[in-house]
């Protein structure tokens, strides 16, 4: 039978493992709204752009935010790093700084299960 500390050890890599994957999706959704829909929309007159490629940045960011609940929920968080979740989200190529440290966190936890 698995221990509590190990199941929850498991779902705290779990959560880090679909936020890092998340936060690369929601940023390259971001980016490709800014760097291509809006140029499109507002330099080119193709307003097309921005209606497809704006719902699926829409569903990527509230998945983020699905994301993040969850794997906040499992608790060990400091203030800056929700502060840093949340500020990624927003800024271009803040995600994929996010998701650096996202992978730092989750070597730690690998590390401490190991030696656990």
């Amino acid at each position: 039978m698995i221990s509590a500390s190990k199941r929850r050890h498991a779902e705290q890599l779990s959560q880090l493992h679909w936020m890092r994957r998340v936060s690369l999706l929601e940023g390259s959704t971001l980016l490709l709204l800014v760097c291509v829909g809006v140029p499109l929309k507002h330099v080119a007159g193709y307003p097309a752009a921005s209606a497809v490629i704006g719902p699926i940045h829409g569903l990527a960011f509230l998945l983020y935010v699905y994301c993040m609940a969850r794997m906040l929920a499992t608790g060990g968080w400091s203030r800056s790093e929700i502060v840093r979740l949340v500020i990624a989200a927003v800024i271009p190529f803040g995600a994929f700084v996010n998701e650096r440290h996202l992978k730092r966190k989750q070597s730690v936890l690998l590390a401490q299960g190991e030696t656990a």
